[in-house]
């Protein structure tokens, strides 16, 4: 037997041919079973053993096709099915249909559709599919960027180029689409079929910085369309101006309620950055006149968020849930990777009112430069100010606290995300007049610590790659391809490239395959202000020579 399938690039159409003698005398033929979902948090979204919730039946069928109607609560939706050939297809049970050939060869398509009438009828030509398929990829992969190891002699480098290329089309199946993914894309279902706002910087980004982006583009206008309104209304809901930017959501942009997710802030920033890249990509009134709008009220919640503690003159992050979701009992305010991008986004957001001919905003020039520096102990950053502290400007240093607090507090910092380094990997230097809330000497001991003493089985996938970017950043190249290689469950990258975190709820985690992207094109084209513009996130031991075209550089 011989099977070749494919996925049209422009239906949501899977089509397939089937070679077999089997196929003649029915001893093989092709099923398709519908079921209920199971709302779940993370399976393959199948419920069998509830076919009465929900039905299938065929609407029309001729010759070589049929349409059949699904309809599940108050949900419906169709099913087309194409063939060539002599077929004739029967529903042989409940929610069951069986598509049966007479001759040794069997072609098919079948199309999702929204409505009855959507799509072009047409007869369907598998060849016609198939070449359109090819021609697709064949264009994709020369369109955009490439990185080639093949002249590398370090041992690492023929693991790392089978990451990046797998990674590549994973994230353009999974994540290029005109909705923000979930953090398993289309493969299975997780966390309820919600994708998380947090996470479209994993998505998104290296689509930019792999020159393409118009996928970037593709999912700000959901931003802009759909998610904007509902945004702007969950901001006035909590008092507060501007746009508020969701964690949890779902396609029409609604609010996922969540102990931890209703007060996650560090998705805030996404939508300046992402519009900046945009910029980037084509600096023009036009791209300024697509995102303005949302940059300035996506700001405008964040200068509005910052509470002013007059005790010590500074502006405090108060009442968030951190990025290092693990702490969010344990740090009450002042984490350092919010701290940071605050700063980032406010001065990104002026530079657009610069960009448009419009004065900066007093207060928001303020808040830049007033900021609470990143909360530190002996030496390195630390992930903020524990919950249980007096007041906002009071001193905490986890090493010296009393034993039980220590040992508590500092065990829970060296674990989930090492959110302190993505003050430094994923945020630019050069972007401001302004003084940064860290000292990069500070970063690299900070580094150094997270390397020798943090809990790896705690981590997820994106982490390596905002490790990498922050070595890199440092100028420690060999701790950044130590940090994407590193050999732990959560860094598994399976035969077919998914990000492998567990066996029971997470399988595959495309925002780790997102991080290796955007960490690879930063350490091949380097950041906006590097002083070596070729290859500077890799060794110059003679060992990496690292081949590229078309990647864009970092901000």
């Amino acid at each position: 037997m011989e099977v070749t399938t494919g996925v049209h690039p422009a239906k949501d159409a899977l089509y397939a041919r089937i070679k077999s003698k089997l196929l003649r005398d029915r001893r093989a033929t092709v099923t398709l079973r519908f079921s209920y979902p199971t709302g779940k948090h993370a399976d393959d979204a199948n419920d069998w053993e509830k076919p009465e919730r929900h039905q299938s039946e065929i609407m029309a069928q001729d010759s070589h096709s049929a349409l059949i109607r699904r309809t599940l609560d108050e949900t419906t939706y169709y099913v087309r099915l194409q063939w060539e050939g002599d077929a004739s297809l029967r529903e042989s049970g409940s929610h069951h249909f069986e598509l049966a050939a007479t001759g040794d060869v069997l072609t098919l398509a079948a199309e999702y559709l929204k409505e009855a009438s959507e799509g072009n009828p047409a007869a369907y030509e598998y060849d016609q599919y198939h070449k359109t398929t090819q021609r697709f990829w064949s264009r994709w992969w020369n369109a955009g960027a490439i990185v080639d190891f093949s002249q590398c002699t370090d041992p690492r480098a023929r693991e790392l180029e089978r990451r990046v290329v797998l990674s590549q089309y994973l994230t353009q199946i999974n994540c290029a689409n005109n909705l923000p993914p979930q953090e398993s894309g289309l493969t299975y279902n997780t966390w309820f079929g919600r994708p998380h706002l947090e996470m479209t910087w994993w998505h998104l980004t290296h689509f930019a910085l792999w020159n393409r982006p118009e996928t970037v583009g593709q999912i700000l206008k959901w931003y802009n369309e759909t998610a904007y309104p509902i945004a702007r209304n969950i901001a006035n809901r909590q008092g507060f101006k501007g746009v508020r930017w969701m964690k949890m959501t779902d396609p029409w942009a609604g609010e996922a309620p969540s102990n931890t997710g209703s007060f996650l802030i560090w998705q805030q920033p996404h939508y300046i950055y992402l519009a900046e890249e945009m910029y980037r990509a084509k600096p023009a009134a036009e791209t300024l006149n697509a995102y303005s709008e949302q940059v300035e009220a996506t700001a405008e919640f964040m200068a509005d968020f910052v509470s002013f503690d007059k005790k010590s003159g500074r502006y405090q992050l108060l009442g968030a849930t951190a990025m290092q979701e693990s702490l969010s009992k344990d740090i009450a305010y002042n984490q350092p990777f919010e701290l940071a991008y605050w700063q980032y986004g406010l001065s990104v957001a002026q530079r657009w009112r610069e960009r448009q001919g419009k004065p900066r905003v007093a207060l928001w020039d303020d808040i830049i430069t007033k900021l609470s520096p990143l909360p530190e102990s002996k030496g390195i950053y630390t992930a903020g100010i524990p919950a249980g502290d007096e007041a906002p400007s009071a001193a905490f240093d986890p090493f010296d606290a009393p034993s039980g607090k220590t040992e508590s507090f500092l065990e829970k910092c060296r674990s989930d995300h090492p959110a302190v380094l993505g003050a430094c990997g994923m945020l630019p230097s050069e972007w401001t007049p302004y003084t940064l809330l860290y000292k990069k000497e500070k970063m690299k001991a900070t580094l150094g610590w997270v390397m020798q003493n943090w809990n790896w089985q705690t981590t997820w996938g994106w982490d390596y790659g905002m490790i990498a970017m922050a070595a890199a950043r440092l100028g420690d190249t060999e701790t950044a391809l130590r940090a994407l290689l590193i050999d732990t469950q959560k860094n598994t990258n399976l035969p077919n490239g998914h990000n492998f975190q567990t066996p029971d709820r997470l399988r595959i985690y495309l925002p780790g395959n997102g991080a290796l992207l955007s960490a690879i094109a930063m350490m091949c084209a380097g950041w906006d202000g590097c002083p070596d513009p070729h290859n500077p996130g890799f060794p110059k031991d003679g060992t990496w020579n690292v081949r590229w075209e078309g990647l864009r550089r970092m901000q």
